[in-house]
């Protein structure tokens, strides 16, 4: 849909004038004769952006520019004038235009300012979408006396600049505790650079920390700035830092030490202040009897150490983290779902060895999969533990059998796609033939009831 612009001048040839450049230019021109008329058409069109001249009669461009800026802060406003000064552009800059055109007006001038100012409202718009997209899950979610304890450990650690060593299994948040350490801090204002050490073969991980010279190795055709020159006056934060290599270890013991590092085949040392949070799996202790890991290195990051909990260790927090998934795959267009007291009771059940990414992984799953609104707890035993789930019929003492219905559909469906499978020597495309189901549909139905199939 081409963008909307509202032309509010006095001048009708001006208004005539400016609706052909627009649309010549693939644009809406909506036109109005006075600030009046056109607040009032803002009221009722969409309108991307607002060319406005300063002098009209009755309201002037000043007052109908702070109208629009209260009511309407989103839309780019462009000034326009016969009797343009530098005074007057200051004044209406201050007050929120995006730009200033004075009369007579140049085609080439009025359409940059025009894309120009659509895209800045663009870039702002998607910028607040997607932090009013970001999940809460930034923060740390739960109430237990492990999470208390861990966030009154962060108030306290987050105004320093101590380097902080975050130890935990997988899965168990120590990207957002980095994360709100580093929002408490003075660093604030400068985002969080971060690295998985893990995830970098070892040949690239030094020149990703620290940038490179240009020529320092094949394919390095231009110099790159690393991670440490991009976290100047900020914070950086090395997860899995237990996979890197020695070497590269020695160099960050540097920046630690002296605040100073070199560049991959450079000579030129390079300042930095840096605040420098580490996350790690594995037990670093273990690592330097081995030989793995530097002691020198352990002892200047370990001067804060945070030890995350395991889900097993919180599961009274589970409630609210299921509350908070839901809520985010509900944004996301997954449907509204909620789970019944004996599917919370049934997740709460659970060891959880793969921690809160499991639980979330679980949450989505039981989401997408379960066709009503209401998660139950044989729901939550179906996906939880497929394989153990078998639907044995309970016979009464007549010898008939009692279970519900929902029960009874499950246990008549595994049956009978056990049968058909047979039939059909274990060919899941045979037996989707035969039955009249798609293919895909029916890989889906055998998952959730825990057949497993050979083709």
């Amino acid at each position: 849909m081409s963008a909307a612009i509202l032309i509010i001048d006095d001048e009708s040839a001006i208004r005539e004038a400016l609706s052909g450049i627009l649309e010549d230019e693939g644009f809406q021109p909506l036109a109005a004769a006075s600030a009046e008329d056109g607040l009032a058409l803002l009221a009722q069109r969409d309108v991307h952006l607002i060319l406005l001249d300063i002098w009209l009669p009755g309201m002037d461009g000043v007052e109908a520019l702070k109208r629009i800026r209260q009511e309407h802060s989103d839309i780019p406003v462009i000034m326009i004038s016969g009797h343009g000064s530098i005074e007057t552009a200051v004044q209406t800059t201050r007050i929120g235009a995006f730009d200033f055109i004075e009369k007579p007006l140049s085609y080439d001038k009025v359409v940059l300012a025009v894309n120009q100012g659509l895209r800045v409202a663009r870039l702002e718009r998607e910028n607040r979408l997607l932090r009013e997209a970001a999940p809460a899950g930034a923060a740390i979610i739960g109430d237990s006396p492990a999470v208390r304890h861990l966030r009154r450990q962060i108030e306290r650690v987050a105004p320093t600049d101590a380097s902080v060593l975050i130890q935990g299994s997988h899965g168990t948040g120590k990207e957002l505790a980095a994360q709100a350490i580093h929002r408490q801090s003075a660093r604030a204002a400068s985002p969080m650079v971060e690295i998985n050490c893990a995830a970098i073969p070892e040949e690239l991980i030094e020149s990703e920390l620290f940038g490179h010279e240009k020529g320092a190795f094949t394919g390095a055709d231009k110099a790159k700035k690393g991670k440490f020159d991009q976290s100047d006056s900020s914070t950086i934060f090395l997860d899995e830092i237990g996979d890197m290599s020695l070497k590269s270890q020695a160099k960050v013991l540097r920046v630690l030490q002296e605040r100073k590092f070199e560049r991959v085949g450079g000579s030129r040392t390079v300042d930095v202040n840096v605040r420098i949070i580490a996350a790690t799996n594995k037990n670093l202790e273990e690592e330097i009897k081995i030989g793995s890991f530097r002691a020198d290195l352990f002892y200047r990051l370990n001067v804060i150490p945070l030890r995350l909990p395991d889900l097993k260790e919180r599961l009274e927090d589970i409630p609210l983290l299921a509350a908070e998934f839901l809520h985010q795959f509900k944004s996301r267009g997954l449907g509204e779902k909620r789970l019944d007291d004996s599917a919370l009771a049934q997740l709460m059940r659970h060891d959880w060895p793969g921690n809160i990414r499991e639980l979330r992984n679980m949450i989505e799953r039981l989401v997408i999969m379960t066709p009503g609104q209401l998660i139950t707890a044989e729901d939550v035993s179906l996906f939880l533990n497929p394989s153990a789930v078998r639907f044995v019929p309970r016979p009464c003492g007549n010898g008939s059998i009692h279970l519900g219905m929902k029960e009874a559909r499950r246990q008549f469906e595994y049956e009978y796609l056990c049968t058909k499978l047979d039939e059909c020597g274990g060919n899941v495309s045979k037996t989707a033939e035969k039955i009249g189901l798609e293919r895909s549909h029916l890989h889906k139905k055998l998952k959730a009831l825990g057949i497993k199939a050979e083709e």
